[in-house]
């Protein structure tokens, strides 16, 4: 399956003391950076997790972020830990004792430090488990979401494909019919000037100007780059780097064609396909 970088997730679960929501957003990065936004008693998990999205994204830059919003119940149910709001008024004294230009205390501060509420946090394996099963539930939401979108630039792209292979095809036949205008044009100078046609310098013309128009070489190269996208988005998986190799090579190809080209036609087809190629690339990059 091709995935794309770009994906959303979210998770809410009821614990005791709140909602739990659980966030993975991604967008495209040229390789994988993950970061984590999380309250600090959700901090023991992040190695766990992270090697999980490791396992599952090779390229993209993506946040997890978790947030525990205490309900009014939650909240009614707090018990200050007096033992240890004591213990800081303690160290608070002896610190401005030694020095006096301290600032005390505070409210806040005191009513922040972790620990102060009695029951303010769950035991360290039932958030523990909450955590993560919501965490893979979103996990498995964002693979999903990825899917679905790397299969619509997937179909896009094949759209692109088939339609630059038909362009190609329209080229071909030009060619040997630019060489007969070409032969007829030269005669008819000859012609033109009241001089006896030479057959042997009209051939050596023709052999000369066939072989700078002759793009035989370039459309054979575009046909196998075009067949090696099809083979890679078959094949799925984390192609996205080398598809953006063949968008390279593709436009190289389109240059080369409209260089050589001796006919309007052929420049013209040659604009469509870079046209097609940057069109391409712009999905690309959003292809894990």
């Amino acid at each position: 399956m091709i995935y794309s970088m770009t994906g959303y997730a979210a998770v809410t679960r009821d614990l005791p003391l709140g909602t739990l929501m659980l966030e993975l957003r991604s967008v495209n990065h040229r390789f994988l950076d993950i970061s984590f936004r999380a309250p600090e008693e959700f901090r023991a998990f992040e190695g766990t997790m992270r090697e999980a999205l490791a396992s599952k994204l090779s390229r993209g830059k993506l946040e997890c972020r978790i947030s525990l919003n205490r309900g009014t119940a939650a909240v009614s149910l707090l018990e200050l830990n007096l033992p240890l709001l004591g213990r800081l008024a303690e160290f608070d004294a002896q610190i401005r004792a030694q020095l006096p230009q301290a600032t005390p205390l505070g409210v806040a501060d005191a009513l922040r430090w972790p620990g102060m509420f009695g029951a303010d946090t769950l035991p360290l394996e039932a958030l523990r488990e909450s955590c993560l099963e919501a965490f893979h539930a979103a996990l498995e939401d964002f693979a999903a979401t990825r899917g679905r979108e790397g299969e619509k630039l997937a179909a896009l792209l094949l759209e692109r494909v088939a339609r630059m292979e038909q362009l190609a095809k329209e080229v071909a036949p030009r060619v040997p019919q630019l060489v007969a205008a070409q032969q007829e044009r030269f005669a008819q100078r000859m012609r033109d000037a009241g001089v006896a046609i030479e057959e042997d310098r009209i051939r050596q013309e023709v052999v000369l100007y066939a072989s700078r128009i002759d793009v035989d070489e370039e459309l054979t190269r575009l046909a196998t780059h075009l067949s090696e996208v099809r083979r890679i988005l078959a094949k799925g998986g984390a192609v996205g780097k080398r598809l953006d190799f063949l968008m390279q090579e593709l436009n190289r190809e389109a240059n080369t064609l409209g260089s050589k080209a001796g006919d309007i036609d052929i420049s013209q087809t040659s604009m469509e396909l870079k046209v097609l190629i940057e069109q391409m690339r712009e999905q690309v990059q959003n292809i894990e």
